[in-house]
């Protein structure tokens, strides 16, 4: 997985570190763990799937993540990208709105000895004020547009990564701060389940 990654372009060593430290398939169910390295999207249930590799890695690459950021991920899901990012940063604040992938979450997060994250049940198209600002805002869910709200949780210099678009096609779009104003690029296409909520989808 990670040799495709590279020849794919992926270029930080610290994320393909970091994923080739990670047991993939502990975070798929067990009638698809064969598939787990294989760059597609899965589904882990509730409606919900965990993102192929490339596409991990890349909004990964994209947050340009270091070791001493704290950082917000919203979409929690199975938690792999949430354990991608623990390896990287300091401390990784998660956001899930169904508690039942919450639960599961925290135990394979636990499992792994994972300690520096922390998976909170809430609105997550309202980011974590309570824990702002962020280093890095990581948004796994296609969002209509980037959330006011999650922009201003970002500590200035921080980075923001999330697809935006409709509920069919969505591009990676990077913002990063720099003092009262915000400066996005687009990195690409991408397909993600909807972030559901207050300044999501309905």
């Amino acid at each position: 997985m990670v040799q495709r990654l590279r020849q794919g372009g992926i270029g930080d060593e610290r994320v393909l570190t970091a994923m080739a430290a990670l047991p993939r398939e502990l975070f798929v169910p067990l009638g698809v763990r064969h598939h787990a390295y294989e760059d597609f999207a899965l589904e882990i249930g509730e409606g919900q799937t965990i993102s192929q590799p490339s596409v991990v890695a890349r909004i990964t690459e994209l947050a340009a993540v270091r070791p001493g950021d704290r950082v917000l991920e919203i979409g929690t899901g199975s938690g792999y990208q949430a354990a991608v990012l623990a390896h990287l940063a300091r401390f990784v604040f998660s956001v899930e709105r169904i508690p039942k992938l919450a639960e599961g979450a925290r135990a394979r997060l636990a499992q792994l000895g994972l300690a520096n994250i922390t998976v909170q049940v809430m609105d997550g198209s309202l980011g974590w004020r309570a824990q702002a600002p962020f280093d890095a805002i990581i948004v796994s869910a296609a969002a209509p547009a980037i959330p006011a709200v999650l922009k201003e949780q970002l500590a200035d210099g921080g980075r923001l990564v999330a697809p935006v678009g409709d509920l069919k096609r969505q591009e990676l779009v990077l913002v990063v701060r720099r003092g009262s104003q915000f400066h996005e690029s687009h990195h690409g296409p991408a397909g993600f389940v909807p972030l559901v909520g207050r300044e999501g989808f309905r």
